[in-house]
């Protein structure tokens, strides 16, 4: 059963347009929340918006309102923003195409899918696709999400596209303040040839199945001790063992790393491997 999308809209490169849905990439559903409990009575706290001088306010009675100067506000009805209409208000416009392994990572921000929104628009999505794939392009354009304008990044996944907000320049530090204090090291050769043979020793492909969350199933264990009347069996933590140098705990770690066993592979991530090698093939 395909699932609700969170938006409808169209895809527009140049003078092609196509309509289609989006859809969350992430689900939040299964992550450990708690809620804020009155300490004596342990009733569930609503949260409340207080005015500094009338005290608490409806939720009927709470506008919109921009401060242009410290203490004055300009209040911004809901007309007003009906005015704020650009292009992309409903529309992905595709502006660039740049190669897969272009983007920096730093810029990349929430994802979310994109498939055809109906049969009208099936050919021309195809060919879109299509054409990215054999290219091994991602496309940069630009779209609303929440009152906001995005640069989003296009990517192929599967039939469909997958779709990342990026942040703007101005959002992302520079790298260089957080690194000036290193100093410049020669390291030994023996040391990065043992080092590379601990990498090469826990190489492998990325299986997200095979990392859960140890936090959140240790919280659910002390949650179900508590509700069950019990005692939770708290693991104790490791203690530092004592400093020994970089020589000895790079080959430890290598003797180590070949006797440990990678994450089992799933079946769905061997099969969908061998399908695209034998689609590069």
């Amino acid at each position: 059963m395909v699932p609700r999308p969170m938006w409808k809209g169209q895809i527009r490169l140049s003078l092609v347009s196509f309509p289609v849905r989006m859809h969350n990439a992430v689900s939040t559903s299964t992550r450990v929340s708690f809620n804020q409990l009155h300490k004596d009575c342990h009733r569930r706290l609503k949260q409340q918006m207080v005015c500094p001088e009338h005290g608490p306010v409806d939720r009927s009675d709470i506008e919109k309102g921009y401060e242009y100067e410290k203490g004055k506000y300009v209040v911004m009805e809901d007309a007003d923003l009906e005015k704020v209409r650009i292009e992309t208000n409903k529309t992905i416009e595709l502006v660039q195409f740049v190669d897969a392994d272009a983007l920096d990572p730093v810029y990349l921000n929430s994802s979310y899918y994109i498939a055809p929104d109906g049969p009208m628009g099936q050919d021309a999505f195809a060919v879109v696709r299509e054409a990215m794939e054999r290219n091994n392009k991602v496309a940069i354009g630009r779209m609303v999400i929440a009152n906001r304008e995005n640069i989003v990044a296009l990517r192929v996944e599967g039939k469909g596209f997958v779709l990342t907000t990026l942040r703007y320049a101005d959002e992302v530090r520079p790298a260089e303040p957080c690194f000036e204090d290193i100093k410049d090291v020669e390291p030994a050769d023996d040391h990065i040839k043992l080092a590379e043979q601990l990498i090469q020793a826990a190489s492998g492909e990325f299986e997200p199945n095979a990392f859960k969350d140890r936090y959140q199933d240790a919280m659910m264990e002390v949650i179900k001790a508590k509700i069950d009347g019990a005692e939770p069996i708290v693991p104790q933590e490791e203690e530092a063992g004592a400093v020994i140098n970089l020589m000895d705990a790079l080959k430890a770690s290598v003797a180590s790393a070949a006797t440990r066993k990678p994450p089992a592979e799933s079946k769905k991530s061997a099969t969908s491997r061998r399908a695209k090698a034998k689609k590069r093939a």
